[in-house]
Order: C-alpha cells, then structure tokens, then sequence
C-alpha cells in the first residue's frame, strides 16, 4: 500500500506545553495539530526528554520566536505521513534529530563535519515551507528547531527522523536523541580520544556523563570529572569516571586543580558541557601546551568570550561541536546497538519521571540535587 492510498489525515487536538514569551511561566494548552505535508511526518510523543538548551529556548535563545512549544529530545510513533515521505511506514518508532542527514551533499561525504548542507540546522521555528503544523487560541505555534516534543503529537520533516531498533527502551531512546548522544559523540567524533588519554569534563549533566562514557569506552586511562554538585559523583563513577573534583571545596581555580592531578601537566582534552562561558579559558588552560584540545559543547546565554591568546600560542586547540560530530542515520545506530547489547546502559541517567501536567515546574525539578535526566511520559 502507498502513502497515497492511505486515509488523509485529520486535524488533531491534543495537549502541549507552551512557551508564550521569554521567561514566561510555560503553560499546558491545548493545541491544534495539522495534518503532515508531502515531506512531513506526524509523530505521538511516547516519551519526551528535558535538556537545558530547551530552557534557553524559553528565554528566546537562540532567536526570538513566540509563541513555542519547546522540547528537542524524544521518542515516539509515527501516526500519519506525507504523501512524498519514504523509508517510514505508520507505527514506525522514531526519535527527532535537529540536524539532517542527507548522505550526498559535500558535508555529508566527509569524516570532519556533520553539518548537512541539505537539511540543516533551523532555528527560525518553522517547518521548510516557512508555516507552522500547531496552533492555539486561534495563533501559529512555532516548533522548537527542527521539531517540539513537549506536546502529546508533533509534525517533523522526515528528513529530521531516525528510525529506533525495537530493542531500545524508548526513554532511553529520548536521551539519545540528543543529550548523551552529544557528549558520546564529542569524545567519539570530534576529539577521536585515543587508548591511554587523559580526560576532563567540566559539568556532569547527561551531556557531560555521555562523555565519561564515551572516553571509556575509546580507552582514556584518566577521567576527570568536575562539577558544584557532590551528588554527581556516584552517576560519574557508573559511566566510567576516575576522579572528582568538586571546585567548591578548594580556593584554587579548576584549572590549578586539573593541572595538581595530572602531574602539572594538564589533560590531553578538556570538555566544556555547561555553557558558562568564563569556563572555556580554564578549559583550555586545563589542557597540555603543544596538543591539548578542549571541545565546546555547552550552549549558554552570551554569545561572546574571552580567551588567553598565549594558550592557544602554545600549541592547544579549542573546537566547538553540534550535537557531538553525531551524523544521525550513520552513527545513532551505532549507540542503539551499544544500548541493546548492554556497552550502554542509561538507567543511571533517568532521575526523574514526571507528567505533561507536571512540565511547566520543570526548573523546580532540575535544580534538585540528584536531577540528572528528566523523562516525560505520555
């Protein structure tokens, strides 16, 4: 049977959560849905996932567009297709990626990059015809990057879809979809972390820990966890860390610190998850003169930083990732994999469970100090 020969599609009402306008308490709404378009797919959220770029995205980063429904991170089913849309079929389960894959553009054909030239990254809140699938109170939502998952069903171009194997946990599968996946794929695709390395990792949320373990996984001998919070200790130590230092119990910087345990010289990569930007100088300066490396993967509120141009003199690079280096269809798969045979286990990483209802606290949520991963289930 085609796509064509299958019922259209009807509008759908359902519930979302939605952002009104730049730190505005988000509020459960109910919403329309719109039937997908030719390229497009209509998904039932099974389960959706917090990451703290959503929280940027209430506060108008990376642009101002309001209304949203916010929410990158998720799993679901697909419900209903576009008459153009192939490699899908209804009740496939899949997770929303914010960068495509298309396999042929230059990008795509080479190692050093995952910025596909064909579907890139959209941060104007609109699907690819320049409308938007949801609405409420008579007003146009905008999606969140390529798709919102904080809503019970959302509308994706198919070109931003990963098919999930059925092994997968599908709270499982939402982390991957983005945080972890990012960390993992910063220590796999970006640094290329070789046996024997030594390794620091400013911030131990879900981006961080999929460094950890990413970094063990590549062999790295000595991993250095940092983070305020002393709780993140036990969650490093299960993804493979090797050491912890929480800042709050010294006078030293970050940096003294990294450089005391590594014998004075500093670690081969440096990972910098939180998005504070006066973290990146000590980021780098945590790193050994003539090769040190430190990734960038935090987004945070200012856009701007400072940096000692010595360090970098001295032979250290600073190199800033999306989503890892991860292409979506090529290497997801892999982690699926890794996650069904037992080499990834994410159970230490789900903290919290909660409701749609329950979603507009979710900062209350996340400042609790055993938040690691916020699941919402639908």
């Amino acid at each position: 049977m085609s796509n064509q020969d299958i019922t259209p599609p009807q509008v759908i009402t359902c519930r979302a959560v939605v952002c009104w306008g730049p730190d505005q308490p988000l509020k459960l709404e109910e919403i329309t849905v719109d039937p997908p378009k030719a390229s497009e797919v209509r998904v039932k959220l099974l389960y959706a996932s917090v990451c703290h770029s959503d929280l940027l995205g209430s506060r108008g980063k990376p642009v101002q567009v309001f209304p949203r429904i916010l929410g990158h991170e998720g799993v679901g089913e697909v419900e209903s297709l576009g008459s153009e849309v192939t490699g899908f079929k209804i009740g496939d389960v899949v997770v929303p990626v914010y960068i495509g894959e298309c396999g042929s553009c230059s990008n795509c054909k080479k190692d050093k990059t995952n910025l596909c030239l064909v579907n890139p990254l959209s941060l104007n809140g609109l699907l690819r015809d320049g409308t938007s699938r949801m609405s409420a109170q008579g007003k146009p939502l905008f999606h969140f990057l390529s798709c919102s998952t904080w809503s019970e069903y959302t509308v994706i171009d198919a070109s931003y879809l990963v098919r999930v194997d059925s092994a997968v946990e599908p709270r499982h599968a939402s982390f991957l979809s983005c945080g972890f996946s990012t960390g993992y794929g910063a220590a796999w695709k970006e640094a290329h972390i070789e046996p024997g390395s030594t390794v620091a990792v400013l911030g131990l949320g879900a981006v961080g820990l999929g460094v950890i373990k990413g970094s063990s996984i590549l062999g790295a001998t000595t991993i250095i966890g940092v983070d305020l919070n002393e709780a993140k200790r036990g969650k490093g130590e299960a993804f493979g860390m090797t050491h912890f230092l929480n800042p709050n119990q010294s006078e030293k910087s970050i940096t003294e610190l990294i450089q005391e345990m590594t014998g004075g010289m500093g670690v081969d990569y440096c990972f910098e998850c939180t998005g504070v930007t006066g973290l990146v100088s000590q980021a780098v300066d945590s790193t050994k003169p003539g090769g040190g490396m430190a990734v960038i993967i935090g987004a945070g509120d200012e856009n701007e930083l400072h940096i000692n141009f010595m360090s970098l003199i001295m032979g250290r690079t600073i190199k800033g990732t999306i989503f890892g280096g991860i292409k979506p269809r090529s290497d997801l798969p892999v982690l699926f994999d890794k996650c069904e045979r037992k080499e990834i286990q994410l159970d230490q990483l789900a903290s919290h469970e909660i409701s749609l209802e329950e979603l507009p606290n979710v900062e209350e949520i996340l400042k609790e100090a055993d938040c690691v991963k916020i699941s919402i289930k639908f």
